[in-house]
């Protein structure tokens, strides 16, 4: 586990989940949404976002958590040793991004781009989880499948099987 990419929709916990991972592993995490946007709060370019993203890729190690763009998502996976699809129902995507926009009133979110705001961002997720069910398909689950062959792929449908994953892969040996 050198080259780890953490993927699914907004509010299943994928910053956590690369934040405990990259502590125990000793690897750098790279949070998407902080390459995506500046420290206040405006998106970058996309010529800028593909070369860091690039740059990251040519690592020796690294986690990156998020999506990004379709093309940098491909890149990724086919670039990674490890993949984490963390796939929760619907119901609990919605109650996290809910959670946190109420914890942001003391705690800025883990992975959130400084100066970008939590309500318009909860928004925006909220939107996407509305149409994620036409992206997030058994049809692209089968591509994941068919591109982590010789990788280890990590299927989380359960804040159990986060658990379990995390007890597992983040105590130092």
């Amino acid at each position: 586990m050198k080259r780890i990419a953490v993927f699914g929709k907004p509010g299943g916990g994928k910053s956590t989940l690369g934040r405990k991972l990259a502590q125990a592993k000793g690897l750098e995490l790279f949070p998407l949404d902080l390459m995506a946007y500046r420290a206040d709060g405006t998106k970058v370019s996309n010529e800028e976002y593909d070369a860091a993203h690039r740059a990251i890729l040519g690592r020796d190690g690294w986690i990156i958590e998020g999506l990004g763009t379709l093309e940098s998502f491909w890149q990724r996976l086919e670039s990674a040793d490890t993949l984490i699809y963390v796939d929760l129902p619907y119901w609990q995507h919605y109650w996290f991004t809910c959670k946190r926009l109420l914890q942001s009133a003391w705690v800025r979110p883990e992975g959130w781009p400084q100066g970008s705001s939590v309500l318009k961002g909860t928004l925006a997720s909220w939107k996407y989880l509305r149409l994620s069910p036409r992206f997030w398909t058994s049809a692209l689950l089968a591509r994941i499948e068919a591109s982590a062959a010789g990788k280890a792929l990590y299927h989380l449908q359960s804040t159990a099987d986060i658990d379990a994953f995390v007890n597992a892969h983040t105590v130092r040996r």
